[in-house]
């Protein structure tokens, strides 16, 4: 039985995720910002007994911290990394919240890796050894359509993180992905998105399933196709 650990488990993808493994019999960590809010999750929760449910907001590096005393000697097998924010309404070239960039990078970059060094050691105890943070189609710089400057830059920040944890992270056999879901019909993404919670995360699990060291480093669809970066 494999254990993953998702975080932003509350909505979307996430959800979405939790709900596909722990459907497959998969042991599930799951972690919310406002897990006492995440009616869906905790209905999850109740039909199966191998979903756990914990609070954690990405951005408090703190807490984040203590994951690795609160989990010593817990096997992850699948970490994903799923947490993130859109960012502030005002993210143009003329036009932007600094504040609100910098919570952006928090949640977007920061916390990511925040939490993958917390469960260093349970990644290396876990048989797959899988770290996949969820970026984004828009953080390619190769392919940029221009706007939401807070957002893409983030998002290839955080690539570029777990580019380099990837490389330095080799030697402990961990493979370090970056998956972009696809444009998904979520709050985040909208309504007239063209792919369902259901088909990204399943793409993704496929993708997930079938990696190997050869692998790590690499920017991938939720189709498995490499993404320029």
């Amino acid at each position: 039985m494999s254990t993953v650990l998702i975080t932003g488990a509350n909505r979307g993808i996430g959800l979405e995720f939790v709900r596909q493994y722990a459907s497959d019999g998969a042991k599930v960590i799951a972690f919310a910002r406002e897990p006492d809010r995440a009616n869906e999750l905790k209905e999850l929760a109740r039909k199966h007994s191998k979903i756990e449910v914990h609070k954690l907001d990405v951005s408090d590096f703190k807490t984040c911290a203590a994951l690795g005393k609160t989990l010593a000697g817990e096997p992850i097998d699948i970490l994903v990394n799923n947490a993130g924010y859109y960012g502030p309404k005002r993210q143009s070239a003329d036009d932007m919240d600094f504040d609100g960039w910098a919570c952006t990078f928090a949640v977007n970059t920061m916390g990511p890796l925040a939490l993958a060094q917390a469960l260093h050691e349970n990644l290396k105890l876990g048989r797959e050894k899988k770290l996949v943070t969820i970026t984004s189609g828009m953080a390619s710089t190769a392919t940029t359509e221009g706007g939401y400057l807070a957002y893409r830059a983030t998002k290839a920040a955080v690539n570029n993180v777990m580019r380099n944890l990837s490389v330095d992270w080799r030697k402990d056999g961990i493979i370090a992905v970056v998956v972009s879901p696809g444009w998904v019909r979520t709050d985040m993404g909208g309504q007239g998105a063209p792919l369902s919670p259901e088909q990204s995360v399943s793409g993704m699990r496929q993708v997930i399933a079938g990696l190997t060291p050869a692998d790590s480093g690499k920017f991938l669809t939720w189709q498995g196709h490499e993404r320029p970066w």
